[in-house]
């Protein structure tokens, strides 16, 4: 089960619920297919074989990966990916935006949406993985909190899900003033969004 809440993503056309994994498994296939050779190469660090895609897409189907979409007109133009952990691993999150849907915050809606979906599960915290050159991710990454560190030619770092808005607040008062202040600010754009995803649930 997962939540099945549908959100409205921020100023944009689209919006953003929950996969089926088997019956709508063709839409986040074609949305992968989709890619463009750069981003292709920055989500699958650097596989680009549509065979292997296609495999990939299937399993994510049948491995219990959550599939967090976001959707215009009924193509699938965003995807996040929550994949269960394997053995003592943590669970790990994976994103991809279509150019036609990036700089329109559907990163950061798919973000707050997946880590609901996260808490929802019972996880206490996530992995995540990108490439070195996917800046977009690793920044979008760091506004959640994960601490990246490079290593073999990616960028790895997990989120803490147990922080409370209260711990991020005292996290604030040793931070730097400028530095806080942004740091508030988002959090309060991200508690906002959380909220919003409540606030629509589905029928």
């Amino acid at each position: 089960m997962t939540l099945d809440e549908t959100v409205r993503a921020t100023s944009v056309p689209g919006y953003v619920r929950t996969l089926s994994q088997q019956e709508e498994l063709p839409l986040l296939r074609d949305h992968l297919l989709r890619l463009d050779a750069g981003s292709r190469h920055d989500r699958f660090n650097g596989f680009l074989d549509d065979s292997f895609i296609e495999r990939y897409a299937a399993r994510c189907a049948d491995d219990g990966t959550v599939i967090v979409a976001y959707i215009v007109d009924g193509v699938v133009r965003g995807a996040a990916e929550l994949h269960p952990p394997e053995g003592d691993s943590l669970p790990e999150v994976a994103f991809s935006v279509e150019a036609s849907a990036r700089r329109q915050n559907v990163g950061t809606v798919l973000f707050s949406r997946l880590i609901a979906e996260a808490r929802w599960k019972g996880y206490k915290s996530l992995r995540i993985t990108t490439g070195a050159e996917n800046h977009a991710m690793r920044a979008l990454a760091r506004k959640f909190g994960a601490n990246l560190q490079f290593r073999h030619g990616e960028s790895t770092g997990t989120i803490d899900l147990t922080k409370t808005p209260e711990d991020e607040l005292a996290d604030l008062a040793s931070a730097p003033f400028k530095a806080g202040r942004a740091l508030l600010s988002f959090n309060s754009t991200c508690w906002k969004l959380i909220s919003s995803m409540y606030g629509n649930r589905a029928a």
